[in-house]
């Protein structure tokens, strides 16, 4: 039971960290912080993520490629040219890998205005750090799994960023509906999105890439967006005045 929760609270708290930090946050600017509370976001991606931490910088970069490349050979993850998930986040780790280590001629366009934080990328990005994080994860199974099949959680508690990444790049661009017009395969997931945190309203995000709210219709309910707006309220983060100013090309 313990083992369950535990992996459900960090689905949630990893996938916030993501979608708010390094996607909503970073790639497309559609709020503002200070340095000080994005350095405080980025501690709690780190804690949040653990094993599988992504640098914002990285993150941010990449996925503005998929955007202005979305579904063309240039994009680093369409599901048109793999033949399977695995192969497809396979080439994804690989673009990000060389994107991070600085080997991926960039336009810079897509670098423009993005977060970075280099130390705390060099230390929470380390080999060792990784180690120690699935060494913990592996002390929780151990103590508190009462049934060897909750051991089949620990990959995915140990790959939790990619594993989000993947529902999303793979299965919003072959499942699901479209509510816009858009130039690519996105889809929107889920009807009502409990599982993504608003992440699954892929075809309404690829048209208005820069609006804090990923749900368009009455039924797509963001929680993030929400979360977001709370945060403004304590002024903790600034809104823009015109969230759909901004879409899927432009940064």
């Amino acid at each position: 039971m313990w083992i369950i929760i535990f992996f459900v609270v960090h689905w949630y708290v990893s996938l916030f960290s993501q979608t708010f930090l390094m996607h909503r946050y970073a790639a497309h600017a559609a709020f503002k912080m200070s340095k000080g509370w994005e350095r405080f976001f980025y501690v709690f991606a780190w804690i949040t993520m653990g094993s599988s931490y992504l640098s914002t910088r990285a993150y941010a970069t990449m996925h503005r490629m998929h955007h202005a490349f979305a579904d063309t050979p240039k994009d680093p993850h369409s599901p048109l040219y793999f033949n399977s998930i695995f192969a497809m986040m396979w080439q994804t780790a690989k673009t990000y890998t060389a994107i991070y280590e600085g080997r991926y001629v960039i336009e810079e366009r897509f670098m423009k205005n993005v977060p970075d934080w280099p130390a705390f990328d060099r230390f929470a990005s380390s080999m060792y750090t990784r180690v120690a994080w699935v060494a913990v994860y592996l002390a929780i199974y151990i103590k508190f799994a009462t049934h060897w099949w909750l051991f089949l959680l620990l990959p995915f508690t140990i790959l939790i960023g990619p594993v989000h990444g993947a529902v999303i790049n793979w299965y919003a661009h072959k499942f699901g509906y479209k509510s816009f017009k858009v130039g690519n395969t996105s889809t929107n997931l889920l009807p009502v999105d409990i599982i993504m945190l608003g992440e699954s309203y892929h075809n309404n995000h690829h048209k208005y890439a820069s609006n804090i709210n990923f749900g368009a219709r009455w039924f797509e309910i963001d929680p993030v967006y929400y979360a977001i707006r709370f945060l403004a309220f304590l002024g903790i983060v600034k809104l823009k005045t015109n969230h759909k100013e901004k879409v899927a090309t432009e940064f």
